[in-house]
């Protein structure tokens, strides 16, 4: 009788024999598809099988996995069952906790919002270590991206500033955007949100300011928390 049309499940044929068969290989893979969670994401080497565990194919995949890219790998009944994904399917990595969606060509992370061809709304996180510099401030490397809709950033002091009592964060031209009067020992943490999402045309760099003396050492991580808008399939 053919198989379903979205998980590819095969149907059961009038008086087919071993019935228990094709009906427990579907209640295995709508269980692992109905999950929407897959242990590895983008990797091109088939890991050890375990029973019932889904991956996302990575590109240019080998082994038995070969040809089948941005496919989901399932393994079923001690082989791999492969399920070409859909446009709107959506995933979360078992190993970050991100979210990815498909864009009818590949797999996007953060996507929270798909068109019919493909153009996507996506939430993304880009986070750094950043080692201070010594002095009034310190840069950091680029790390909001070109046309990026900055939500807010965050941070943790991940090794003691030394040389200041607090500091602000933000960028040229406004070094206090993100927020001022921070705690110096390690494991303070800054919440600097937005007043209204801004976008960012090109590639920036975060400005650290030291209030009450000058940098003379430490580390911060700084995760950036934005928006990033991907246009249509052509």
């Amino acid at each position: 009788m053919g198989d379903t049309a979205n998980f590819g499940i095969a149907l059961l044929d009038a008086a087919q024999a071993q019935k228990h068969v094709t009906v427990n290989e579907a209640l295995l893979r709508v269980d692992a598809l109905a999950a929407r969670r897959v242990e590895s994401f983008g990797a091109t080497m088939p890991p050890t099988g375990v029973e019932g565990q889904a991956h996302v194919v990575g590109t240019s995949a080998t082994g038995d996995w070969l040809g089948h890219d941005g496919e989901i790998a399932i393994w079923l009944n001690d082989g791999w069952d492969f399920v070409a994904a859909r446009i709107g399917w959506r995933v979360l990595d078992g190993a970050t906790g991100e979210e990815a969606v498909f864009d009818g060509t590949a797999w996007v992370p953060g996507g929270i919002a798909v068109s019919p061809t493909g153009a996507q709304t996506v939430m993304r996180v880009a986070e750094i270590e950043h080692t201070l510099a010594a002095g009034a401030t310190s840069t950091t490397a680029a790390v909001i991206p070109d046309k990026a809709v900055v939500i807010g950033v965050t941070a943790r002091v991940t090794g003691a500033i030394g040389g200041a009592s607090t500091w602000s964060m933000g960028v040229a031209g406004s070094t206090d955007r993100y927020g001022t009067g921070y705690g110096t020992g390690a494991g303070s943490y800054a919440h600097g949100v937005t007043g209204q999402p801004l976008a960012y045309y090109g590639d920036t760099a975060l400005v650290l300011t030291a209030e009450g003396g000058n940098f003379s050492g430490g580390t911060v991580r700084l995760a950036v928390h934005y928006m990033a808008l991907t246009p249509p399939a052509g």
